[in-house]
C-alpha cells in the first residue's frame, strides 16, 4: 500500500474516495462538474478575494457567474439563493476526472455539489433554479 500511495494518482484517488470528494450524483447529461463536489476555489469578488467554502458558509445555494455580469434576474429567488459574480484565473482540476473546462456560471447546492452549469442566458436556469430551491416569487 505504502507503494501505491508514494504514486500521485492512487494518492489523489485515494484521498479523494476518503474525503468524498469522489461522489457523484447522476444529474443528467452536462459538464462533468455537474453532480460532484465544487472545488473550492480562490476568487475575485467586487467585495474582494474570496474562496468557494465561503460563499456556502451561511448554507445557502449559490449562483456562481464566472463569465461576464448578466442581466440575470435573481429576484424571484434572491431570499433563497445568493448570486456571485466571479472571476477565477486558474486550471480546474476535479478530483478522480482531472482537468476540466470552466463553466461560465454554476448553481452549488448548500451541500456543495453542482445542482447546474450553463451561462446565465440558459433558458434553462430558471427551470434548475425552481427544481432544486422552489418556484420563483412572485413580484410584489
Amino acid at each position: 500500500m505504502a507503494e501505491l500511495l508514494a504514486m500521485d494518482e492512487p494518492r489523489k484517488r485515494t484521498a479523494a474516495m476518503l474525503s468524498g470528494l469522489d461522489i457523484h450524483y447522476d444529474l443528467g447529461e452536462g459538464h462533468p462538474l455537474l453532480g460532484r463536489r465544487m472545488p473550492d476555489l480562490d476568487l475575485g469578488t467586487a467585495d474582494g478575494p474570496t474562496r468557494v467554502y465561503e460563499l456556502l458558509h451561511d448554507a445557502r445555494p449559490v449562483l456562481l457567474n464566472l463569465g461576464e455580469p448578466d442581466d440575470f434576474d435573481i429576484t424571484p429567488w434572491t431570499d433563497r439563493v445568493h448570486l456571485v459574480d466571479a472571476s477565477y484565473d486558474g486550471r480546474w482540476e476535479l478530483p478522480v476526472i482531472g482537468e476540466v473546462d470552466a463553466p461560465s456560471a454554476v448553481l452549488i447546492r448548500p451541500d456543495g455539489h453542482v445542482a447546474w452549469t450553463g451561462a446565465l442566458t440558459d433558458p434553462e436556469l430558471p427551470s434548475a433554479l425552481s427544481k432544486w430551491f422552489g418556484e420563483a416569487k412572485a413580484a410584489s
